[in-house]
């Protein structure tokens, strides 16, 4: 089922920064909104259109793009309303580019039993990148191992990790494109970032990453 919200769980990041959760999504899944001041993105995109819209418009910015942190079903599941009706693109990594297209390997058929798909991302980005929005500039840390593209962003002192990371745990494994051994070279890639970043996950609530640590 579906769910249409009011905006909650706001954040405040640097100077003219706010980080919006528009969830309750589908399947439980976070959407970020990221705005700075007229700019905005959204990681990940679970939410209905119409949630979007009305958060934009509370905020009086415009979206720029789409970023997914990986190719799962659960964080596809607007995108395609959502960028026609903007008119903006698909961000994913490219080891997860052939997942919107194929309902096996985005694991809605797993969980269905049918075929689900989504466009193709318009946009790819490697490890290293620099996303940059208007005045929003985004990091691509690629940690695989939920699947083989899976990607965190880092935003000044947030960031945005997917089902890679929860608060506390770590996304399965077991899905097309998982690693088990993957996972834990990049959770212990996260675990050397400095301690007071924000962990935004793909599900549940936020955290500090020193207590994700210290866990």
């Amino acid at each position: 089922m579906w769910y249409t919200v009011s905006v909650c769980n706001k954040a405040k990041g640097g100077d003219g920064l706010e980080i919006t959760n528009l969830y309750p999504g589908g399947f439980a899944s976070n959407c970020y909104l990221i705005t700075n001041d007229t700019d905005a993105v959204l990681i990940d995109c679970s939410t209905p259109l119409a949630t979007v819209q009305d958060a934009l418009a509370k905020q009086n910015a415009a979206l720029r793009a789409v970023l997914c942190t990986h190719g799962h079903f659960d964080h596809l599941l607007t995108a395609d309303e959502v960028r026609k009706a903007f008119g903006v693109p698909l961000y994913l990594h490219e080891q997860d580019a052939e997942m919107p297209a194929d309902g096996n390997k985005n694991a809605f058929t797993t969980f269905f039993g049918y075929e689900r798909t989504w466009l193709p991302a318009e946009r790819t980005f490697a490890e290293g990148d620099l996303l940059t929005f208007g005045s929003l500039t985004l990091r691509v840390l690629h940690t695989p191992g939920h699947s083989k593209g899976s990607s965190c962003f880092l935003l000044e002192n947030a960031l945005f990790t997917g089902d890679t990371l929860f608060a506390p745990g770590f996304g399965r494994t077991d899905l097309y494109g998982g690693d088990f051994s993957a996972l834990q070279r990049s959770l212990g890639r996260l675990y050397t970032l400095p301690e007071h970043l924000t962990v935004y996950p793909g599900h549940g609530n936020f955290a500090l990453l020193k207590h994700l640590i210290d866990q």
